[in-house]
């Protein structure tokens, strides 16, 4: 059976060219992480590394909604699906780091602590500590959807027909 491949969102279609495009890969991986991390993760995190820090809101969080494109077949033309609950912060650190978060659901206080995080990840002083935690976050999603793959897979039915010789 194939390993499934890991749901990522926001995964790079081709080799960044440059520094800053591996930042960026590197950025939207970590937000991707921090989004499908549970909430009371990122605040261990948070108030282990980084209990003592000065945030600011720059918008939300809020809650809203986002329209959700689909296309039949993979590529067929795009049409409206429908709509998907989203939850967003904004955040300024005292040092000007601005960080976003976004996920889907109605978690605000999970979508602050995701944009948090993505402005510590910007400092070279808790860039480690985040690669760290993003790692381990996408090691357990990983072993997550092997394990959902393997449940799934115990359940599977093979159809087949019988064909007779008379025809």
């Amino acid at each position: 059976m194939d390993k499934p491949q890991p749901r990522t969102a926001f995964a790079p279609a081709k080799e960044p060219d440059t520094a800053q495009d591996a930042q960026a890969a590197r950025r939207k991986r970590a937000m991707d992480s921090l989004a499908r991390s549970d909430r009371g993760r990122l605040e261990a995190f948070l108030a282990r590394e980084a209990a003592d820090l000065e945030v600011h809101a720059v918008r939300g969080p809020e809650t809203g909604l986002v329209m959700v494109r689909g296309r039949i077949g993979g590529g067929g033309a795009p049409f409206n699906l429908g709509e998907a609950t989203m939850s967003r912060a904004t955040i300024r650190l005292a040092d000007g780091t601005i960080g976003h978060g976004q996920l889907l659901g109605s978690d605000r206080a999970h979508a602050r602590l995701a944009a948090i995080i993505d402005a510590l990840g910007q400092r070279a002083d808790y860039a480690a500590q985040v690669n760290a935690l993003v790692s381990a976050i996408e090691a357990d999603l990983t072993a997550a959807d092997e394990r959902l793959a393997e449940e799934t897979a115990a359940t599977r039915v093979d159809f087949f027909t019988m064909v007779r010789g008379e025809d």
